[in-house]
């Protein structure tokens, strides 16, 4: 019997809801297909002229795709990318990210498309359909950028290796020049920008931590570490450029009371002083081998001392057989990044901003 595919339970809903609904959608508009107009579903995808009477279309058009070639790029990106978060985070948080995800940029798609129809009297923008997992893609890579920095995926034998940060705007750049193509519309590249930075500042700032062994600090959210910077997602030479702006809409958001500022305890465990950072899967079990390692070499350390101290005060046994060693200390390795070849490259002390 081929073996069964153990598939978190969220993430199994998102593939039966992406797979049925793309598949009603399609059928229903092959039916009405014609020459001379565009068929659109307002009560399965988000139509902002149309759907208002929908309001669940809101969250059902992110699980719907209108051709093949994306289909089976979403099923791809929700089984291995959903698989992943759901068991790193538990499946009440990963339900949650897939809300706030979801909602927001949807939400925020729908506005901007409305007032560019008041701005320019144009009715095709109310008439752009919304829909599509693109918020979901780029959502799960600035997640990957938060648990795994600092690795990188190397492609085409080494020819091309990046850090897991680079991606999400990569994925922006290709959903820009998709636009310009049949296969996806300029409301895909309006998801993708609002997709970026809600995923961003939920993880940021938001999102409860998980404090590892026993400590009591539960309470703790966000991600105050500098390698979850804004300016991380960029270009070394561009860095200094995005630090400083975002540093100013840091602080307006928190004159604003919209984000509150990290404290020095937040600050302190993002680096590591407290816990490993927080969110990353394993990172307890990462922090407790580090930990076992560290007490396994003071305990080397002192039997070669005691045995050292033996030797000069004792003559020495006769040998009766093999002789006993101390076991070899065990690796900590840390997790490797999804998809592809990944090492690991640490960050330099100094790098990275606010």
């Amino acid at each position: 019997m081929p073996p069964r595919l153990n598939i978190p339970p969220i993430t199994r809903i998102l593939l039966i809801a992406l797979v049925s609904q793309s598949l009603l959608s399609f059928a229903i508009r092959y039916r009405q297909w014609s020459e001379e107009s565009d068929i659109v579903v307002p009560y399965i995808a988000l139509v902002p002229q149309l759907s208002l009477i929908y309001p669940w279309t809101f969250l059902t058009t992110t699980l719907v795709e209108n051709n093949v070639f994306t289909l089976g790029i979403s099923g791809v990106t929700i089984f291995y990318g959903g698989r992943y978060l759901e068991r790193a985070w538990t499946s009440t948080e990963f339900a949650k990210f897939l809300l706030i995800t979801a909602l927001t940029p949807n939400a925020l798609c729908f506005g901007t498309l409305v007032i560019l129809f008041a701005a320019t009297g144009d009715m095709s923008w109310t008439l752009t359909t919304i829909n599509g997992t693109v918020p979901l893609q780029i959502s799960f890579l600035v997640a990957f950028s938060q648990l795994v920095p600092a690795h990188t995926v190397t492609l085409f034998r080494g020819i091309v290796s990046l850090r897991v940060p680079r991606f999400p705007l990569l994925h922006i750049l290709g959903v820009s020049l998709l636009s310009l193509t049949p296969l996806l519309s300029v409301a895909s590249f309006l998801l993708a920008t609002s997709g970026f930075l809600t995923s961003w500042i939920y993880l940021r700032f938001y999102k409860p931590a998980f404090p590892d062994l026993d400590t009591a600090q539960s309470s703790l959210r966000g991600d105050a570490s500098e390698t979850f910077a804004f300016a991380e997602f960029f270009p070394d030479p561009v860095k200094p450029f995005v630090s400083s702006f975002s540093d100013q809409v840091y602080n307006v958001l928190v004159s604003l009371r919209i984000c509150s500022p990290f404290s020095a305890a937040d600050v302190s465990a993002s680096r590591g002083d407290t816990f490993m950072q927080r969110g990353t899967p394993g990172s307890a079990r990462a922090e407790a081998e580090r930990r076992r390692a560290l007490a396994l070499k003071a305990l080397d350390q002192r039997l070669h001392a005691a045995t050292a101290g033996s030797s000069k005060s004792q003559p020495p046994p006769p040998a009766t057989g093999p002789s006993v060693q101390v076991q070899p200390q065990p690796n900590v390795q840390t997790p490797q990044a999804m998809l592809g070849e990944t090492t690991y490259v640490p960050e330099r002390e100094g790098e990275g901003s606010h």
